[in-house]
């Protein structure tokens, strides 16, 4: 809330999975107006995230990922189980810019226009990120090289590569 003007809905952590009414309200904001989904990056944010992409068409959401930093979060008297920081604990440059990278309009800036999805299933294959023996372990590292979270699945890092980068761009990184 101190980043953007924007309705923002707590999952309350895993609360969100007993909570049919807090369910209906994001199924019915996100058909209205569209959902940015922003966890954390740690092992309990996917299984939320992933949760809501169950709950909710795809079509209605864009996904928001924070970089995987370790430390604590200043209000917490130890870093969590994996020791990241969570979305609370990232600075608000880092959180505008991860807003930004799914697609969130900003008001008074210009949208950029989006991107073709150049970047297929099959150029993952291509490239051993998918389908491979050590194609998990070459996600991983790339996963590193981009920033991303480490538990960013197949999917969802094919989804990320569409927005921010052309195949030619992916393709140079990859070959470094």
């Amino acid at each position: 809330s101190q980043v953007v003007d924007a309705v923002i809905i707590e999952t309350s952590g895993f609360g969100i999975f007993n909570d049919a009414e807090k369910r209906k309200l994001l199924q019915t904001m996100a058909e209205a107006r569209g959902l940015i989904v922003l966890t954390d990056s740690d092992g309990a944010g996917f299984v939320i995230r992933n949760h809501i992409k169950s709950a909710i068409p795809g079509k209605y959401l864009k996904h928001a990922y924070i970089p995987d930093v370790l430390g604590k979060e200043k209000r917490k008297a130890a870093p969590g189980k994996e020791g990241k920081l969570g979305v609370e604990g990232m600075r608000p440059d880092i959180l505008l810019e991860s807003l930004r990278q799914a697609g969130a309009t900003i008001e008074g800036e210009e949208t950029a226009p989006k991107k073709a999805a150049a970047i297929t299933k099959q150029d993952f294959c291509d490239w051993g990120l998918s389908g491979g023996p050590d194609s998990g372990e070459k996600r991983k590292e790339l996963l590193k090289i981009l920033d991303f979270p480490e538990r960013m699945s197949a999917n969802a890092l094919l989804q990320a590569v569409n927005l921010l980068y052309t195949r030619e761009e992916l393709e140079e990184i990859i070959g470094k």
